[in-house]
């Protein structure tokens, strides 16, 4: 009997420390998601803003790097919670796509500011805005079970247009780059040197967009059987690799 009781008990302790952790998991959750949806609307503001100003996109990407720079890189938050299990979100979908951004941000138009001014720039800031502020508040309202559809539908039907005009973007961009890279020699390493290591900038670039002929493909197709098994409840058998 007390071996039974002191099973009971142990079992309840666990089942409450699971209720706790899943209460904290939700509720950090939905505080960082809170926070982005926010982010990605100051900076929607701040881009509106400044185009009615001054009538220009030029000197846009300037007025807003830092903004932009610090909610972009706070997204990497999303790899723990993926790793952490807070998310049943894919590692590696995830870690694709976020690190696509870091370095769209970082290391090419952070770093290449004759590029700022590019129009491509505008399209993938504008493309980026419109989707983190659909997403992050998509999932706050989910965590909240406060879902409107308006909400969900602009979650699974925006992205059809937004992620392919996202891509041109992003790719005009880095194309705009090149010439830059090329001529300045930037993060590239030549040979002879201490580590008897050679690294070209530039044709890692070349790389980094021949990398989106495999996997713009698989991302917008699996966000598109999403759409299906979202909003018209088709069950969606993924088959193994």
């Amino acid at each position: 009997m007390a071996s039974s009781e002191e099973e009971g008990s142990a079992e309840d302790k666990e089942n409450t420390k699971k209720r706790t952790l899943s209460t904290l998991a939700t509720a950090w959750l939905t505080f960082y998601n809170i926070a982005m949806t926010a982010g990605w609307l100051v900076l929607a503001i701040a881009m509106a803003r400044f185009y009615l100003e001054k009538g220009t996109h030029k000197g846009l990407y300037k007025s807003i790097q830092k903004t932009l720079k610090f909610f972009q890189t706070f997204a990497l938050l999303e790899l723990v919670h993926c790793a952490l299990g807070l998310v049943r979100t894919s590692v590696l979908a995830t870690g694709v796509q976020v690190s696509s951004r870091i370095f769209m941000v970082w290391l090419i138009t952070n770093s290449i500011r004759q590029i700022q001014n590019e129009e491509s720039v505008l399209i993938f800031l504008v493309v980026w805005t419109m989707t983190e502020i659909t997403r992050y508040s998509y999932y706050t309202f989910n965590l909240l079970n406060h879902l409107p559809y308006f909400i969900k539908w602009a979650r699974y039907n925006l992205f059809i247009v937004l992620y392919p005009i996202g891509v041109a973007g992003e790719l005009l961009t880095i194309y705009a780059a090149l010439p830059y890279v090329r001529r300045s020699g930037m993060y590239s390493l030549r040979l002879p040197n201490k580590y008897n290591v050679s690294f070209d900038y530039y044709y890692c670039l070349l790389i980094v967009m021949c990398t989106y002929i495999p996997l713009f493909p698989q991302l917008y197709f699996h966000m598109l059987r999403q759409r299906r098994k979202v909003l018209h409840g088709e069950v969606i058998v993924e088959k193994d690799e």
